[in-house]
């Protein structure tokens, strides 16, 4: 038993994952609806089913969202000035974690499920909650408005994205500016500088 824990130890060191930490499959690349048939399916759904997501699912949904899709290390989603000001943190039953894109990770933040706290009830039965947190301090402007303004529009890209790649996987989603804002940055350890623009509840639709 004991040789068993240290290999799994060395393991989880090897792969430079902390123990609570997702590794994440390869997100799929191809395939999928064609862009038409996805635009005329785009809706937003609000009533949702208790199912788990798998985790390729998250990595393909996360991937569409803000993975990076060039060995430069850009992404799906453009940002002013290459800022790439967002980070995404994926609210789940196990709790609360932060993507990685280029390990292609989820970080634990928490392993307390906040979706109550943060959603409320009409949305808190969706599986995921995907929070979109700009990180004000990757701007270069000196005008703190421009900054937000601009943070915002690329935000827009992004929940593009993930509402595309949903009527695309059949999954139902709902973009959301009412949220916890305050008892969620506090969950998730937000930095002053770090805002929360917007979130989405993602899950199958409600039967």
């Amino acid at each position: 038993m004991k040789h068993t824990l240290l290999v799994l130890l060395a393991l989880v060191a090897t792969l430079g994952l902390r123990a609570g930490d997702i590794a994440l499959p390869s997100p799929r690349q191809t395939g999928g609806m064609p862009l038409m048939e996805a635009l005329a399916k785009r809706q937003s759904i609000r009533e949702y089913d208790t199912r788990e997501l798998s985790r390729q699912q998250l990595s393909d949904l996360l991937w569409a969202t803000f993975g990076i899709n060039r060995p430069d290390g850009r992404r799906t989603a453009p940002t002013a000035n290459n800022r790439q000001e967002f980070d995404l943190y994926v609210v789940l039953p196990a709790g609360a974690y932060r993507y990685d894109a280029a390990a292609n990770t989820l970080v634990l933040v928490t392993s307390e499920d906040i979706r109550d706290q943060i959603a409320g009830r009409r949305f808190a039965a969706a599986p995921v909650q995907l929070l979109y947190v700009a990180d004000l301090a990757r701007r270069s402007e000196k005008d703190e408005s421009q900054k937000l303004l601009l943070a915002h529009i690329d935000c827009g890209y992004l929940s593009q994205n993930t509402g595309l790649f949903c009527a695309s996987e059949g999954l139902a989603t709902c973009p959301r500016a009412t949220l916890q804002r305050e008892v969620a940055a506090e969950k998730l350890r937000l930095r002053p500088d770090q805002r929360i623009l917007l979130a989405h509840s993602i899950g199958y639709p409600k039967p």
